[in-house]
């Protein structure tokens, strides 16, 4: 195969919804909380996070106890 031809592997993820966080570090923070890190499935990125759509408003609860302000698109 050359390079044009390079396939890239991609998972589709189906109910769920991603956390972007300002930086890096905030995401370790939110996952060093272990009633935070339970909610999350999985890690896209250095500051995208996966969670199951239902545990949504469970996550935004807490991302509320803990003092941030969550911008929620839909």
């Amino acid at each position: 195969m050359s390079n044009s031809q390079t396939r890239i592997p991609v998972k589709l993820h189906r109910s769920v919804s991603l956390i972007r966080t300002a930086d890096a570090i905030l995401a370790e923070e939110l996952l060093a909380r272990k009633s935070f890190a339970k909610l999350v499935v999985g890690r896209l990125s250095d500051t995208v996070l996966l969670v199951h759509s239902e545990e949504e408003d469970a996550i935004i609860d807490e991302l509320r106890r803990m003092g941030h302000t969550p911008r929620v698109l839909r």
